[in-house]
């Protein structure tokens, strides 16, 4: 039976939610409570070489890469290194889900261009205000991609005698 009732979501808001829930942060949310983030999300196209963040910025917003790719880099002795390059379907800068939190990583735009899905940090958070179990599912979603994080860089140093390259941390991160 048809519940006359119940919500109903435009194909582009629909999606946006097959886009979302193959996100580990939002794979755990519902249509209702994703619904909750789309007047949120701003579009921001990025150009070849275009520096999205720099390691030690704040982290004030949840970048959920749409298309292209990414690079991410630690800067060492006036250089950087690669750690790895990301495509669509990826989230960036999950930190912003703390309070106060700064950029660990560089990101670099590598493809010609790329679009990203921007949401703000107060957003989310007045979100997460108002809805207890949504904070709940992406606290734990965090904790999860950096418990991922934690197990990838024990297992490269245990394989490597303690000598390792970083980039082998995130060769199998989410």
């Amino acid at each position: 039976m048809i519940n006359p009732f119940k919500k109903t979501y435009t194909l582009q808001e629909q999606n946006t939610f097959v886009f979302l829930a193959n996100l580990k942060l939002f794979s755990e949310l519902n249509h209702k409570q994703m619904f909750l983030f789309l007047p949120h999300m701003h579009l921001r196209k990025y150009e070849k070489d275009e520096v999205v963040f720099f390691r030690g910025d704040p982290s004030h917003a949840l970048y959920l890469l749409k298309k292209g790719e990414v690079s991410l880099d630690i800067d060492h002795s006036d250089s950087f290194e690669n750690l790895t390059r990301v495509g669509p379907g990826t989230a960036l800068g999950e930190s912003c889900l703390l309070n106060g939190a700064k950029r660990l990583l560089n990101a670099f735009v590598t493809s010609e261009t790329a679009e990203f899905y921007v949401i703000p940090q107060g957003n989310i958070f007045d979100i997460f205000d108002g809805n207890p179990k949504i904070k709940v599912k992406m606290l734990e979603a965090l904790a999860e991609i950096y418990n991922s994080y934690n197990a990838n860089l024990f297992n490269a140093y245990k394989a490597s005698g303690g000598f390792f390259n970083l980039s082998q941390v995130y060769l199998n991160g989410s």
